[in-house]
């Protein structure tokens, strides 16, 4: 395996909680209200998948899947009247290309009192793309209990998978080809909530 894993579908971009700007030829696909929609329907279809979402746990992976982690959390709130444990998983450890990039940043692995032990666990992202991070999100959580299931929910599926994942909860499908990238930005990170579309720079490396 010789391709980095960027954040955001993005390639060159990294997963260090830092607001990037915005790139002058990209194309919102998604606004403010659009996100805020897709997080809404996120949030009924894991009330009626979990029943009730009694027994969910939300873990966010750093950087954006944690605001969204914690977006979610709200609104299944609001709609159940219970408070449904929230918290982030870092995955920088079990990346596969961690021999090729050693220097990194660790992010912040915060798991509700409760644990996860008997938990139906929803992993939290941004953007799907190759399912290299999920994957290692999932060799992350093995080391931290057993859950009764594990789910993934992704504001953006932006296809190209190289790992057999696929997300069960999607806010938006979006096709797209390698040579483009998909950018989100939240409010809690960058200031403004929206989904850009562009075309990568053909030097940087390949978003996973």
């Amino acid at each position: 395996m010789t391709h980095a894993q960027p954040a955001s579908g993005e390639p060159g971009a990294a997963r260090d909680g830092t607001a990037r700007p915005v790139p002058a030829d990209s194309k919102t696909v998604l606004e403010q209200a659009e996100i805020g929609r897709a997080l809404t329907r996120i949030t009924h279809e894991i009330i009626e998948r979990t029943r009730g979402a009694q027994h969910v746990v939300l873990l966010g992976i750093p950087t954006r899947g944690v605001p969204l982690a914690g977006r979610l959390a709200t609104r299944l709130q609001q709609v159940e009247g219970h408070p449904i444990p929230h918290g982030s998983l870092d995955i920088t450890m079990y990346r596969d290309d961690l021999r090729l990039r050693p220097a990194r940043t660790l992010g912040r692995t915060q798991v509700p009192p409760d644990g996860i032990d008997g938990k139906i666990v929803v992993l939290v992202d941004d953007v799907l793309y190759s399912g290299r991070t999920v994957r290692a999100a999932l060799d992350a959580l093995n080391d931290l209990g057993r859950p009764r299931a594990v789910q993934l929910a992704v504001l953006v599926d932006r296809g190209h998978r190289e790992l057999p994942i696929r997300p069960d909860y999607v806010g938006k499908n979006l096709p797209t080809s390698q040579h483009e990238f998909v950018r989100v930005l939240l409010t809690e990170v960058d200031g403004q909530d929206a989904v850009l579309l562009g075309v990568a720079d053909s030097g940087a490396g390949r978003a996973q």
